[in-house]
């Protein structure tokens, strides 16, 4: 019995293994939420699209200066823009075209400084240190 037992147990062992590697090395099912709808493709287009005129906004020289004069840099502003959601990007663009014409640039800073704001008062960013 003994004899039986040491060439049965490797080769229940050896079995054993190799009927489990199929399960282990299968690729796994890709999921549903892996899918990308027409609709996400629509918002991420979209998000692109208020990020170009946020920067369209900024690039102008009196934009520039005035945030220079109230001691934000200018690449950093740039950075954060990037780093907005779809949506927050969404929306600062949509305030930034509702302006009227002679203060755009007025609002638009106010609109940088209230999101510059915010996203430091969350521990965001490290912009205004009377916010600390």
């Amino acid at each position: 019995m003994k004899t039986i037992c040491r060439y049965l147990t490797p080769l229940i062992i050896a079995a054993l293994v190799l009927g489990s590697m199929p399960v282990v090395a299968a690729p796994q099912a890709a999921s549903a939420s892996d899918l990308v709808t027409t609709q996400d493709a629509m918002d991420s287009e979209r998000g692109q699209g208020d990020r170009e005129r946020i920067h369209e906004i900024l690039a102008r020289d009196d934009v520039r200066d005035q945030l220079v004069a109230q001691g934000v840099d200018v690449a950093e502003v740039e950075a954060r823009v990037a780093a907005l959601s779809d949506a927050e990007a969404a929306q600062m663009a949509d305030q930034l075209e509702q302006l009227p014409a002679g203060a755009s640039v007025i609002g638009a800073l106010f609109a940088v400084f209230v999101i510059l704001l915010v996203t430091d008062i969350l521990g965001l960013t490290n912009v205004y240190p009377f916010t600390r």
